[in-house]
């Protein structure tokens, strides 16, 4: 069955179709099983778990968590190795509510004592962990469970691999918390304290995914307050490391990412906005961004377009999103914003795109500039950006609403030529209110 399985999607529906899953799930819990017999239906539920998402769903139907983290009691190292890498794909699928990690108070405090059994352990669940933790009070739970001080170590592992995972975990955890953050300030390794250990994480030589990770857990440390942005980690570190990210040698997922973390960044500072403007041509390397898909002719590209096509939506709303940072406050920056290649045009068509997100992003970017008096009178009136902001207040969804009204507020200050357009709006406003 295991042979049969592996790397066939079509053989893995077909066997939970057939009632595999129930017959393979009392095996591995009866207790006359031998260990070697658990171990492999173990791993054969791993493999399914590995295919489709409804494939998952049938797992998750036949209640095999429950039965995993029962498996986790034994003292067999493979077996627990076997049903924490089986929990770990079904935990990394979309379809699997993470609220299942903490239904059993007791299943975060036996996961802590297993990291101490092996490698693949320690990776396997700092995996978890890094997927299971999506809102605050999944980070407290960790937090209380001493999540932090457990880990702290792995980040100093021979594994690569667990060194990354263990990375992931603290960008999660510090995400938007300053109680975590200031925990993590201070926390020793090996005589070192973690911001330091992060900022050897950044340098060149370390692998993509452990730079962009590394300044990840900077970033929101920063943002929570527990790092000055004036601190050199920050402005000599952290920051050229991201803008280093929107490079267009960089992959499409690498550059959208490191776009999207500097612009949370630099978001609240003036003076990290400025520096960010600055360096390695940053305002005319975002331009790149809006060339995706590019044009292909030959077919051995249609791989790179489909590639790209994936992509080419992520890449407009970061580029946006960090667009709309870097002109948050200073005049200067904004100008050299609207005078990139063809801004004024890609932010209207932005306005009109079918992604949400992107849409959203276009807007903020719109509000960020229309704080300027100069461009108000030049660039938005050239341009008649109210028509399409007008267009995108139609159904649209709350958090597009409010950044989209905030912009035509300023398009109708006294100042601005596009004020005479009120009579227009007037009565698309007054429906809105309704």
């Amino acid at each position: 069955m295991k042979n049969a399985v592996i790397g066939n999607n079509k053989q893995k529906a077909n066997l939970i179709v057939l009632g595999a899953v129930p017959r393979l799930l009392y095996l591995l819990q009866q207790e006359t099983s031998s260990i070697e017999l658990k171990t492999e239906c173990a791993v054969v539920l791993g493999s399914l778990s590995m295919g489709t998402e409804n494939n998952v769903k049938s797992l998750l139907d036949c209640h095999i968590i429950p039965a995993l983290l029962q498996g986790l009691l034994s003292a067999d190292i493979r077996f627990i190795e076997a049903c924490l890498r089986c929990l770990r794909t079904i935990f990394t699928s979309p379809v699997t509510p993470v609220e299942l990690l903490y239904t059993d108070a007791t299943v975060i405090p036996h996961l802590m004592l297993l990291l101490s059994r092996s490698l693949h352990s320690q990776e396997y669940i700092c995996q978890i962990f890094a997927h299971c933790c999506k809102a605050p009070d999944h980070q407290t739970i960790l937090f209380n469970h001493g999540v932090v001080q457990n880990i702290a170590h792995l980040l100093t592992s021979v594994s690569y691999k667990v060194r990354m995972q263990a990375l992931k975990c603290f960008s999660v955890l510090a995400f938007d918390n300053p109680q975590v953050s200031m925990t993590l300030v201070n926390v020793l390794v090996d005589g070192e304290l973690l911001p330091q250990i992060f900022v050897k994480m950044l340098q060149r030589d370390k692998p993509i995914e452990m730079q962009l990770t590394a300044a990840k857990c900077l970033t929101y440390m920063c943002r929570a307050g527990s790092i000055r942005t004036d601190d050199n980690c920050i402005v000599l570190k952290t920051l050229p490391c991201l803008v280093r990210m929107c490079n267009k040698e960089r992959l499409l997922e690498e550059r959208v990412e490191g776009a999207e973390t500097l612009a949370y960044l630099i978001e609240p500072d003036v003076e990290l906005q400025r520096i960010a403007s600055i360096t390695d041509h940053l305002i005319s390397m975002l331009a790149d961004y809006f060339k995706y898909p590019s044009s292909v002719s030959a077919i051995t590209d249609i791989k790179r377009l489909d590639h790209d096509l994936k992509h080419a939506h992520e890449l407009r709303q970061a580029a946006f999103k960090l667009y709309a940072s870097l002109g948050a406050n200073d005049e200067d920056i904004r100008k050299k914003i609207i005078e990139a290649e063809h801004m004024m045009d890609r932010i209207v068509n932005g306005l009109s795109e079918t992604s949400v997100k992107v849409r959203l992003a276009a807007v903020r970017c719109l509000h960020s500039l229309s704080r300027s008096v100069q461009q108000l009178r030049t660039s938005f009136q050239d341009h008649a950006v109210w028509k399409p902001l007008m267009k995108v207040l139609q159904n649209a969804p709350d958090d597009i609403l409010v950044v989209a009204s905030s912009t035509l507020c300023n398009l109708l200050l006294e100042f601005s030529p596009s004020k005479e357009v009120c009579v227009h709006l007037s009565h698309s406003l007054l429906k809105l209110l309704t």
